[in-house]
């Protein structure tokens, strides 16, 4: 090998070096052939599942939700206190940010994220009651929540995650959204478990959720298994 050529080498691995195999993995996506609850794209080493549609919202607004899921404990997590700034990214029909909005008043906001007019609509009417006008109707994108940089205490995402079409963008701008001591919260079903009766696609390891968040720029700072079928995992910015 020429000598110049190997020079120009060595200055393209010195150069990619500090950024580490698992950012350029953090890059990559993969197309594939779809499994039946997946669209074929694949990120760092998982298929992203189809989404949930609005026709869905039933499954939303279930009566043994909060049994099932136990909402009361998850909102003890949240460690929410008036005058926060929170968003709700994937909100759906607004059934947790109805439940977060008395937490953060007064002087709180609750920005409700989807990218589906649908559900923004029936988040509408659901929040008419007294005390929700807090709740702030989000329309994001696939690839961006579309909130003010700088903005948000705390950004959680319920059984949305594994849903993203463009993941790596979605964090980005996450990231950009929270304040300097901000918090992200991954609430995801336990794939370890096998008794959690959900689609395998629909579930995520902790493992997974850090490699993810990890590689996209965020610091894990603890998980807790309080909730029966689901990981809370937090992270900073």
């Amino acid at each position: 090998m020429p000598t110049s050529r190997r020079l120009w080498l060595s200055a393209a691995v010195a150069i990619l070096a500090p950024f580490g195999s698992g950012l350029r993995a953090a890059e990559l996506y993969e197309n594939g052939p779809a499994s039946l609850d997946g669209i074929g794209k694949r990120y760092m080493g998982r298929e992203i599942s189809g989404v949930m549609g609005w026709q869905g919202a039933g499954w939303l607004e279930r009566e043994e939700r909060e049994r099932e899921e136990r909402t009361d404990v998850l909102l003890r997590l949240l460690q929410l206190s008036p005058g926060m700034v929170v968003a709700d990214i994937g909100a759906g029909t607004g059934y947790l940010a109805r439940r977060m909005a008395a937490q953060v008043r007064p002087g709180g906001q609750v920005l409700a994220v989807d990218v589906q007019p649908q559900m923004l609509r029936m988040l509408e009417k659901l929040s008419r009651e007294p005390g929700l006008e807090l709740i702030k109707p989000s329309l994001g994108a696939p690839d961006d929540v579309r909130l003010a940089a700088g903005t948000v205490d705390l950004a959680i995402m319920v059984d949305v995650y594994h849903e993203l079409a463009f993941p790596k963008e979605v964090l980005a701008s996450i990231r950009r959204a929270l304040k300097p001591t901000g918090r992200l919260v991954f609430v995801e079903y336990r794939a370890e478990d096998p008794k959690v009766p959900i689609k395998p696609l629909h579930k995520m390891s902790e493992a997974q959720v850090r490699r993810e968040a990890e590689a996209n720029g965020f610091a894990w700072q603890a998980t807790r298994n309080d909730l029966p079928w689901q990981h809370f995992i937090v992270f900073g910015r």
